[in-house]
């Protein structure tokens, strides 16, 4: 601060007051000797190590150190996370950890953190998952020590598997099924179907992906919602859906979430096909991206899922055959709002077949390397205008009013 010192001091004249150099010299000290950390930087830290150390006993299963660092005097919030540790006994954890984001409160005797969860299974994740969650904390005891009084998912943060309930584990192969209120033999078969989709999909999609699903078996349908965040109603004829971010670079293992009374409606062959087609997301995620319009996602996920079955066109595709039947042929490509899981069964089920079938267009005009450059080279563009009409010029060698009639054309000829 010397040559600060120094531009201060030339500043002043003899005429100035005394008291007009000390105020100088008062403002100057300030700049120069500003406290390091501040109370709310000391309440974050302190925060921060509270959730360390129970971090710390959730890695070492060791429940006397994860309720240590809970309120003394809640009673039913100690006695819930006590079952939760329970949950998670046989769960491989290769990490759990906490971020804190932002203290609201400093200066009293309770705070509120907002704070991101990040966990790992071991084998199956190459990066964390990570769930928002909003913890509460307050001072107790002659060290005002901080305490864990609250902890509940953030705001449109969907829940964990292991607050419902305890968490069976099966292992396959390439598969990792956990599973709450389901029989082990019941999560034993979905990991055996697992362990062959994986192989299947690879055999597709020849990029480079982890190898290895994570499928997740609530209890009931409202249970999968709740890992979802979404309602109950649009998930009761979906027998599984795979979560996960989009798009490139380093991402975590996505997981399939099976709700158990709709797959279990289902014969070998449709459970099959199901988990091939989400497995298949899994495969693709880093090369799918807000360009990809869901026809190609789903399609190219059902194209992976029929390819080694030997039902007809026509068995496969009976909503869009009728269509045919009728000569009712659709104008263009499915829009992304025709997937909607809470609309029309039949305009849904239209719209997966279209997907299908244009997918295996491409593979009979243009061949499977082909729809692979399509599929990357559509994910790669940063916004889904003009996305898919570059990949089918610069790919396909195409137009989308070309593609287009091919593709009806080929529904005719498939399906007629």
């Amino acid at each position: 601060m010397a040559d600060r010192t120094q531009d201060a001091r030339r500043g002043l004249t003899r005429r100035r007051s005394t008291a007009g150099a000390a105020l100088a010299g008062l403002l100057l000290a300030s700049a120069c000797a500003a406290p390091r950390d501040t109370a709310d930087d000391i309440t974050a830290g302190e925060v921060a190590a509270t959730l360390d150390r129970r971090a710390a006993a959730v890695m070492e299963h060791d429940t006397d150190a994860y309720l240590a660092a809970l309120d003394p005097r809640a009673g039913a919030f100690r006695a819930a996370q006590r079952a939760e540790l329970r949950n998670l006994a046989d769960v491989p954890l290769e990490s759990w950890a906490y971020k804190v984001n932002g203290v609201s409160g400093t200066g009293t005797g309770r705070v509120r953190a907002e704070v991101e969860l990040r966990y790992r299974f071991k084998g199956y994740d190459t990066a964390p998952m990570s769930s928002s969650r909003t913890v509460e904390l307050v001072r107790r005891g002659a060290d005002d020590s901080w305490y864990i009084a609250a902890d509940r998912a953030g705001e449109g943060t969907p829940g964990l598997l292991w607050q419902q309930g305890d968490v069976e584990v099966v292992r396959g192969t390439h598969s990792l099924v956990l599973g709450v209120g389901r029989r082990a033999e019941e999560l034993r078969r979905i990991a055996d179907t697992a362990d062959r989709a994986v192989p299947a999909v690879s055999g597709t999609w020849p990029e480079p992906w982890a190898g290895r699903v994570v499928v997740l078996v609530p209890a009931s349908v409202e249970a999968m919602a709740g890992l979802l965040g979404s309602p109950a109603a649009s998930y009761r004829g979906i027998a599984a859906v795979t979560t996960g971010e989009v798009g490139g670079g380093r991402r975590p293992a996505d997981r399939v979430i099976v709700n158990p009374q709709a797959y279990g409606m289902l014969g070998e062959f449709g459970q099959r096909v199901v988990l091939t087609h989400e497995t298949t997301h899994v495969a693709t995620r880093s090369h799918t991206s807000a360009a990809t319009p869901v026809w190609l996602s789903e399609g190219f996920a059902d194209l992976t899922a029929y390819r080694r079955e030997s039902r007809t066109a026509r068995e496969l595709a009976p909503e869009l055959a009728a269509s045919v039947r009728r000569n009712d042929l659709p104008a263009r490509l499915p829009a992304d709002e025709d997937f909607g899981f809470g609309g029309d069964a039949a305009k849904l089920a239209r719209a997966y077949e279209s997907g299908w079938l244009a997918c295996e267009l491409i593979v009979r005009d243009w061949g499977e390397e082909e729809l692979i450059a399509f599929y990357k080279a559509v994910g790669a563009r940063s916004g889904r205008d003009g996305a898919v009409e570059h990949a089918l010029q610069s790919v396909l060698g195409t137009t989308p009013q070309d593609f287009t009639a091919r593709w009806r054309d080929y529904l005719r000829d498939r399906l007629g």
